[in-house]
């Protein structure tokens, strides 16, 4: 193969089926795509949410001088602008499951490909959207609106850690060739990588982030493998939405 081809294959395609199934940013569509292209794309999800982080920074820097809940609602809305909704729409499925499951995994699996939305679930979504909502009010009051870049990053680093250890429970789907197909080895690094890098670029004080962080992951995952076995595709994307909202409020309340 040629290196042209290679680095095409390798690294471009995996990046450009990332920032497609991330974001709605538009980026050259990926060809001659394949399940090993999917399962390397994961490795790119932290700097997919670098990217969405920089363009909400660059908002808010546009936003200087605006009424400060103006600012924080123009940039929420954005921010579910530029990711489709995709992770709102794991968290709010994830909620109607674990609720209406009533412990039981099967019934909770269930639940969870029903694409309407219920009860709990646009509660689930209300409490989120308002807690990111005033987290970024506070944040912008004292101007630490470095969080934008932190929180979804933070979030999409957890979901290579998700893929590489826990099962992925559903037997077809985008999911399970993410499952057979992401290296681990590689996939362990970026996430050390950006544990490591984060604190030295943004901040040493930034640290408390990623342990607030660290415990969150492993607390829903326990809940994860507690109740269905492992993840699926909606709870990996609640894992992103609940990151991100705990990241803003450690930020808002440091």
């Amino acid at each position: 193969m040629r290196r042209g081809e290679l680095l095409r294959a390798m690294i471009l395609s995996p990046f450009f089926i990332a920032v497609q199934f991330l974001t709605c940013l538009p980026v050259p569509s990926a060809h001659d795509v394949n399940d090993r292209h999917v399962g390397y794309s994961v490795l790119f999800y932290p700097l997919v949410g670098l990217i969405i982080g920089a363009v909400l920074a660059a908002l808010h820097a546009l936003l200087d001088g605006a009424p400060v809940m103006l600012t924080a609602a123009i940039l929420l809305v954005t921010w579910i602008f530029i990711t489709g909704g995709l992770h709102l729409d794991g968290l709010a499925d994830s909620a109607d499951a674990w609720v209406g499951g009533l412990g039981d995994r099967e019934r909770t699996l269930a639940i969870m490909k029903d694409p309407c939305c219920g009860p709990m679930g646009v509660v689930a979504l209300v409490a989120v959207l308002l807690l990111k909502f005033a987290a970024l009010t506070a944040l912008f009051t004292t101007g630490a609106w470095i969080a934008l870049l932190i929180a979804p990053l933070l979030a999409r680093t957890a979901l290579p850690a998700l893929f590489v250890t826990t099962p992925y429970v559903r037997a077809n789907g985008l999911g399970s060739a993410i499952a057979a197909h992401l290296p681990r080895g590689a996939a362990i690094a970026v996430v050390g990588v950006v544990l490591i890098a984060t604190p030295l670029l943004t901040g040493l004080h930034n640290v408390w982030l990623l342990v607030g962080g660290t415990f969150v992951f492993f607390a829903l995952r326990a809940m994860m493998t507690k109740r269905i076995g492992g993840t699926t595709g909606d709870t990996a994307g609640a894992l992103v939405e609940i990151l991100e909202t705990s990241t803003l409020l450690i930020a808002a309340l440091s």
